[in-house]
């Protein structure tokens, strides 16, 4: 078998070093141009037993676990463009190769966006859904699943299906689409997807304040979000949190501090009075800026750390960060969603594995009590081998079955996703 096997309707190459999936090395990589093209390519896989793994730009490849096996990438990169955009119903179909700065610059010409602004800069639309990746705007308008409308992909046997629809009021197998979002690749390889979109704001402001601690960013987002100011975002950067306490004064003593930053969108008119009345509300030294922080919805680690992403209810926050101290015995910065209870942080990779598995224990214990999750995103191999990347999962046996019935062979991003999925 060589490569040109897999160039029906598309083009493919052998495998180099380049390719590997999480130090895995495939053999062939392919990049079909349409979706009969990648149907053609899986049909192949599935006829010789070939393990496959779909890629976009390779932003999010040493997320997750590393296949088991893997045979062939499957490059989407020829799958891109916006296919449809109906300005009028607010929909737009994008292929899922398309890198979502390309989709985003083709709807402004049209006073539109699809709200979505994950962390990793280049992500392509289909990389987004499958590790359903967002950003500061999940606060308003949620996740990737959650504006997803429509998905055509392909099956493990090769066959295209479709699920959802092209209008907003159309939802008929979308739950097909929601199953989709967040799998790694190991159900179907996505060839594109339908939107709801949103008009691009008039105006864009952040009204900005310097925090100290959690307990103070849970109570000042607390506050915000109990009046009807409706921001668009709410994010926090805490380059560590260790509790700093009052001088005598009442001032607060010489330590780490963090920023809070809240994005508020609409009219002309309406924006500056929301953030100014979000200046007066959150008080210490707030102000209003016209650009996002520099740190603004971008990830606190690097390729050569533990990468952590912590979901809890917002007003538990504080325990978190608090937990995620304790357990790893001295404090680490956090940066994320604080509106939505969102925030990574990293750890040092070069901690033996026994401490790293410890801390995470530590941590998934304590955010048990709160409804809290920790998820591993990346580490560098063989720590990533070594961790337990999900903690316990509700359902897990369910999932297992929802695999079985969409690929049985095990074709696709074999044990890239929780439990060896």
């Amino acid at each position: 078998m060589t490569a040109t096997d897999f160039a029906v309707g598309g083009q493919a190459r052998d495998a180099g070093p380049a390719d590997t999936v999480g130090g895995v090395q495939p053999r062939f990589v392919a990049m079909p141009g349409d979706a009969a093209a990648l149907a053609a390519v899986l049909t192949r896989c599935a006829e010789e037993g070939l393990a496959a793994v779909p890629r976009g730009d390779g932003t999010k490849l040493d997320w997750g676990r590393p296949p088991s096996t893997v045979d062939i990438v499957v490059d989407t990169g020829r799958l891109a463009g916006v296919r449809e955009h109906s300005a009028a119903d607010l929909v737009a179909t994008i292929g899922a190769g398309t890198p979502l700065r390309a989709a985003q610059a083709a709807l402004a010409r049209a006073g539109q966006r699809l709200a979505l602004d994950p962390g990793s800069s280049e992500a392509t639309i289909g990389g987004m859904l499958a590790t359903g990746e967002a950003g500061p705007l999940r606060h308003a308008f949620g996740t990737p699943r959650d504006l997803l409308l429509g998905v055509e992909f392909v099956r493990a046997d090769g066959r295209v299906a479709h699920a959802g629809g092209k209008v907003v009021k159309n939802v008929a197998g979308y739950d097909v689409g929601k199953l989709l979002c967040g799998s790694y690749g190991t159900l179907g390889v996505i060839a594109s997807a339908t939107f709801r979109l949103h008009p691009l704001p008039a105006v864009s402001a952040w009204v900005v304040r310097t925090v100290h601690q959690p307990g103070e960013v849970v109570t000042l987002v607390g506050e915000l979000l109990a009046t009807q100011l409706a921001p668009t975002a709410v994010e926090v950067d805490l380059p560590s949190f260790p509790v700093v306490p009052k001088q005598r004064d009442g001032q607060r003593s010489a330590g780490t501090s963090g920023r809070l930053a809240v994005l508020f969108e609409g009219s002309a008119q309406g924006v500056p009075a929301r953030c100014a009345a979000a200046t007066a509300l959150l008080g210490g030294d707030a102000s209003i800026v016209d650009s996002a922080p520099e740190w603004w919805g971008r990830y606190p680690f690097g390729p050569d750390e533990v990468a952590l992403r912590i979901a809890v209810p917002p007003a538990d926050l504080d325990t978190a960060t608090l937990a995620l101290r304790d357990a790893a015995g001295i404090p680490f910065p956090v940066r994320g969603s604080a509106g939505a209870g969102v925030v990574f942080t990293a750890l040092p990779a070069a901690w033996p594995v026994e401490r790293l598995a410890m801390t995470l224990r530590g941590l998934r214990t304590a955010l048990t009590a709160c409804g809290g999750t920790c998820v591993v995103l990346a580490a560098p191999s063989p720590v990533r081998e070594e961790l337990d990347l999900w903690g316990p999962v509700p359902g897990l046996e369910l999932m297992r079955r929802v695999k079985e019935q969409f690929d049985p062979g095990r074709l696709l991003s074999p044990g890239r996703f929780v439990g060896g999925i």
